[in-house]
């Protein structure tokens, strides 16, 4: 599985972007993607997943409420609208995708996905 992430960029605090990543490379999508975010000097953390079917979704408490993840199964692609956006939403951020079904209480772990696209930069400006 390939993944393509892309829709970062530099944003002022308050505004809103929308972050897509594409997977390919196989004929049935990823069971859960994920997303993770990278801040200069600081560890990767999970943001959000998502099933395939949609109805089970995750958020780490700092986004909940202002990201929310979702997905076009058609096309193989998951997003993340992010809005209400802040200084310390700044990082790089990465679509994680695994093929087998991952347990809701394991989806924020980055070790449940073994396919990691390249990251897209979001900096928000204070």
């Amino acid at each position: 599985v390939q993944l393509q992430a892309y829709g970062g960029g530099l944003v002022q605090a308050g505004g809103s972007l929308r972050l897509s990543c594409a997977a390919s490379g196989r004929t049935s999508g990823p069971s859960t993607m994920a997303w993770f975010r990278q801040a200069p000097g600081k560890e990767r953390e999970f943001v959000a997943s998502i099933r395939r079917s949609g109805g089970h979704t995750l958020y780490a408490d700092s986004v909940k409420g202002r990201f929310t993840i979702s997905r076009d199964n058609a096309k193989n692609l998951v997003y993340l609208q992010m809005n209400s956006l802040k200084p310390e939403d700044t990082a790089v951020y990465y679509c994680a995708a695994a093929q087998s079904h991952v347990i809701l209480s394991a989806m924020a772990l980055s070790t449940m996905y073994p396919y990691w696209g390249q990251g897209t930069l979001v900096t928000v400006s204070s």
